[in-house]
């Protein structure tokens, strides 16, 4: 098997496919409905895509029940599965170890934004794989510059630093905002060390991480967490007023689109204050796109849809379509604060996942595949009106592009399991109250029907776990 090494003087992405600090014309996301109460890949560098084939023998019994089984005695247990064993994956659609499949609507929690097997990222990954996966960031390697000239070539940043998973890229922006706040600062004893988060966020589960999310039950059992964290009223400006401080504030965490916290939306005006502020305050604003970025909204970025630029932005889940990564985007002026030494990471930026990453990038960057996410977007939250909208405990559909939630006056729990024993897997948000969607970004309309077929027919089960 051959391989090609591409120049780094190679064109890296069609001028039409890059945006680099536009001025986009606002459009007020369509992203809430208000509802009255009542109303098998052959893996080879000639990819042939096949059926998938059985489920291959795994060594305990061959079925779900062993390997849950297995699980129990040999993992530590932090996580409350659902009771499903996946085998394989071909597009949109999984399979268990006894053959059953599932659509998926979940995407592994907002990863595999090309489904599963795409066959271009297959291919990229096989043939990296035969030529170079790790060297460390003792050395160079082409991917890695290659990744980080179309990063920059097509958002605000002008440098990147690479991490293996969003809240890793999360430490460094806290760490690069607290050294920003000292280099340029230098003669002040304490400088600004503190940070601005907001209701219902989720930032990460590592330490500084999870002191900038919001939710109690995550941070109390590893109290003390990074002090000097204030958490402020999700779009509420008036609250977030005198927050902000010179002096005593390095930067604001915020997500444009909270996934975690319950597919909730900022707004262009709430934005556009928290930029002035952290100016008017020399603070640094910090955009968590983990989750809402890199088409999910319709956008390649979630901040293109308000007109609103960050210092930082950290990125993960769909960059490397399911292998770990995480990156921090930096502008000019934070990077100039970072020297040699100041943070680093073994596997971060490896060729392996550098090359993944850049077939997505190219493959959801094109203007036309985002176009097709806004409107099957669009038509997936008037299915789910028209279908759903009249049950009485469907609260709100809301959502960007394909990172859609409902919210329900009950827990979305019974109407998961259902849903899975249908054979649709998605997932919960908010409170445990909201039902969120994340498909893959490749999904067809009529994948979308069935989904929400799937949907209204499991909506008796809320009614069943409310009665009792």
């Amino acid at each position: 098997m051959t391989s090609t090494r591409a120049s780094l003087n190679q064109s890296i992405l069609q001028s039409s496919n890059l945006r680099r600090r536009c001025n986009p014309v606002w459009e007020r996301p369509s992203s809430l409905v208000k509802l009255p109460r009542g109303a098998g890949i052959a893996a080879c560098l000639n990819l042939e895509v096949k059926e998938p084939p059985a489920p291959p023998s795994i060594g305990f019994g061959d079925d779900s029940k062993g390997v849950m089984e297995a699980e129990g005695k040999v993992l530590v247990g932090t996580y409350a599965r659902a009771p499903v064993v996946l085998a394989s994956g071909r597009g949109c659609k999984l399979y268990d170890v006894e053959g059953r499949e599932y659509l998926d609507l979940s995407s592994g929690i907002a990863v595999n934004a090309l489904g599963h097997g795409d066959p271009d990222w297959v291919n990229t990954v096989l043939e990296q794989a035969n030529t170079l996966t790790h060297v460390s960031n003792v050395y160079y390697s082409v991917p890695q510059v290659e990744l980080a000239k179309r990063l920059v070539a097509s958002s605000f940043a002008d440098r990147v630093f690479f991490t293996n998973s969003g809240t890793e890229a999360n430490e460094a922006a806290i760490k690069f905002a607290r050294k920003f706040q000292r280099h340029t600062h230098p003669d002040e004893k304490e400088p600004a060390t503190e940070f601005i988060s907001f209701t219902n966020s989720f930032h990460g589960r590592t330490m500084g991480a999870l002191a900038l999310t919001s939710k109690e039950h995550y941070r109390t059992p590893f109290q003390p967490v990074m002090p000097g964290v204030t958490f402020v009223e999700y779009g509420n400006i008036e609250a977030t007023k005198e927050k902000i401080k010179r002096g005593k504030t390095a930067a604001v965490f915020v997500e444009p689109i909270q996934g975690e916290g319950g597919i909730c939306s900022a707004t262009r005006e709430f934005l556009q204050y928290l930029r002035s502020a952290c100016d008017d305050a020399g603070a640094l604003l910090v955009f968590d796109e983990v989750q809402c970025g890199l088409g999910r909204s319709g956008y390649l970025w979630a901040y293109e849809a308000y007109g609103v630029y960050p210092d930082i932005m950290t990125l993960a889940k769909p960059l490397a379509g399911g292998l770990p990564i995480g990156a921090a985007l930096v502008t000019e002026k934070v990077a100039s604060a970072i020297k040699y030494g100041d943070h680093g990471s073994t596997f971060a930026g490896s060729p392996l996942v550098c090359k993944a990453a850049q077939t997505v990038l190219d493959k959801i960057s094109k203007p036309d595949f985002l176009a097709s996410v806004r409107k099957k977007g669009e038509y997936f939250k008037q299915k789910l009106v028209q279908k759903l909208g009249g049950n009485l405990h469907v609260k709100e559909v809301r959502g960007l592009g394909l990172i859609i939630g409902i919210e329900l006056d009950v827990s979305a729990s019974p109407l998961v399991d259902a849903c899975r024993n249908s054979g649709l897997l998605i997932l919960t948000a908010g409170k445990g109250n909201v039902v969120r969607l994340v498909p893959p970004l490749i999904i067809t309309e009529e994948e979308l029907d069935q989904a929400v077929e799937i949907l209204f027919n499991a909506l008796p089960a809320l009614d069943e776990n409310s009665s009792n």
